[in-house]
């Protein structure tokens, strides 16, 4: 059963809201996996409303540690099958949330996916979308963390992002 999960509070009567990136490696969506399950990515995305200013960056990855983040609510990651299961993500300020204060200091990572950002209007995918097909779908390990990072040096930009997946084994 997939699931998604997107770099803010679950929209109510206002719209999806976005998230400022700052100007210094930011993470801005953060899922925690438990000790019991892995996750499988089946799709990913994020759209920038403005132009980084200066050439920048949006990752996905796994860490070996957390950002202090927001925690995401149970309610910010539902199922896809109204009928479905909970997810088993772990939540909290250092698991699953959104637009982290503090990066903490990761030593190992693997790169899912990297998206290069344009100062340049004309050239930046300001949407991106990545559906990852059935024999390329990252796993991201029991206690882990996956990251949607972006980097944009010199102005912030406000970022929506989002991950679909489905827990694994």
């Amino acid at each position: 059963m997939p699931y998604i999960v997107w770099n803010g509070p679950a929209p109510t009567t206002a719209a999806q809201q976005a998230v400022t990136t700052g100007t210094s490696i930011k993470t801005m969506l953060q899922l925690a996996t438990p000790s019991t399950r892995q996750i499988q990515l089946l799709e990913w995305g994020f759209t920038i409303d403005d132009t980084s200013g200066a050439d920048g960056v949006v990752e996905l990855l796994q860490t070996d540690v957390a950002a202090t983040v927001t925690a995401h609510v149970a309610a910010g990651v539902p199922n896809l099958d109204p009928n479905g299961a909970a997810s088993l993500l772990t939540l909290g300020t250092s698991a699953t949330g959104y637009t982290a204060t503090a990066e903490g200091s990761t030593t190992a990572s693997r790169v899912f996916d990297a998206v290069s950002l344009s100062a340049t209007t004309s050239e930046s995918p300001y949407t991106y979308v990545r559906q990852f097909m059935p024999d390329t779908r990252p796993i991201v390990a029991v206690s882990r963390f996956l990251r949607v990072r972006a980097t944009t040096p010199t102005t912030a930009v406000d970022l929506r992002c989002y991950v679909v997946f489905q827990e694994v084994g």
